[in-house]
């Protein structure tokens, strides 16, 4: 986790990665060679197997983007306008901090007053305002320009000895583990990692990489929904109804389907046996909802064999997200067992 407090904080919003990017050419470098950056700006490179010479080769996938905000506009005022990069609950909007453009001007999301506005309904987005400090739209349009890019202001930080906050942990915590896996390599298998770009709006990165690279099988490596907070509608003397969500504290998880793909059967199952037999803790998710990376790799090149691998956080897609270590610990380990035990006929369609 060395680089996971620089990622969260460094600021990504989909179609503008490059802070997160530097990061990661910079902490991959001791360990790969022929790093490139391709056109949309999805960094690649690759770890040579152990022993050298031929091997399977393995495409790891986590995306360098958040999502947030792009600047669409000014009010005579001095307000912005703006608009959502990616998917973001209106509800949690009005009076969050930003950082707004590259210089990460201070801004705060403003609306009408409670004692004006008394309907308690939730303002969409478009009702809403940036408050930078500007006294009018000359002074607005002085600091920033439509098109900048809009993130959360949140800082990094540590709760207790188990428990982590920070924002864009979907998927800066994929980040995370890529680099950690990379450094703890090599392995038997030739590793193709892939740091990808504007996944949060249409998986657009992965397509690319996958369609270039084209590898034998891929491992998505993600930060997914943990829904294990209690229901305030909740009866509390009628027992306790177990969430089918991911849960922290409880082990990777292991995606079954969501709305993009559909793990390919033998893979999941591989996988599956290996967290068993290196008695590590893991999860299902069987949610036909969300999509990852893996839902434009498993379509490329004829076709590539593609599990996701999550951290379970809660709170994602929010200035704020929680992960647990001994998570993070176990999903470490699970990839590593994973990439030193994997064949052909783990994965291959009988």
């Amino acid at each position: 986790m060395h680089f996971l407090k620089e990622l969260s904080e460094a600021v990504g919003v989909s179609g503008d990665e490059s802070a997160v990017r530097s990061i990661v050419l910079r902490a991959i470098q001791p360990y790969v060679s022929d790093v490139q950056v391709d056109s949309l700006g999805t960094v690649t490179a690759r770890q040579a197997a152990a022993g050298g010479g031929a091997a399977l080769r393995v495409l790891l996938a986590a995306h360098m983007d958040e999502v947030g905000f792009m600047v669409t506009g000014f009010e005579s005022s001095g307000l912005l306008r703006f608009t959502a990069v990616g998917g973001i609950d209106d509800r949690i909007l009005p009076g969050l901090r930003v950082r707004v453009g590259r210089k990460g001007l201070p801004g705060v999301i403003v609306w009408t007053p409670i004692h004006r506005n008394q309907d308690n309904g939730v303002k969409p987005l478009k009702d809403l305002r940036i408050d930078i400090g500007a006294t009018g739209k000359g002074g607005a349009e002085g600091q920033v320009k439509r098109g900048d890019r809009i993130a959360f202001d949140s800082a990094y930080g540590e709760l207790g000895s188990l428990l982590v906050r920070g924002k864009a942990f979907d998927d800066r915590v994929g980040c995370s583990l890529l680099i950690d896996v990379l450094a703890g390599g090599p392995y038997p298998v030739e590793l193709l990692p892939a740091f990808t770009v504007q996944e949060e709006i249409g998986l657009r990165g992965a397509r690319v990489t996958a369609q270039r690279l084209t590898p034998d099988v891929a491992l998505v490596l993600e930060g997914t929904t943990a829904n294990d907070i209690p229901d305030p509608l909740a009866d509390p003397d009628e027992p306790t109804v177990d969430n089918p969500a991911c849960k922290l504290g409880h082990g990777p998880v292991l995606t079954v389907i969501d709305s993009s793909m559909i793990t390919a059967p033998r893979l999941l199952a591989f996988i599956r046996q290996t967290a068993t037999a290196a008695g590590i803790p893991w999860q299902l998710k069987t949610a036909p909802g969300g999509g990852t990376d893996a839902g434009r790799i498993h379509l490329a090149a004829g076709g590539i064999p593609s599990a996701v691998i999550s951290m379970p956080c809660r709170y994602i897609h929010s200035p704020t997200a929680y992960l647990h270590r001994q998570d993070y610990t176990a999903t470490l380990h699970l990839i590593q067992s994973v990439l030193r035990a994997i064949t052909a006929a783990d994965f291959q369609p009988v």
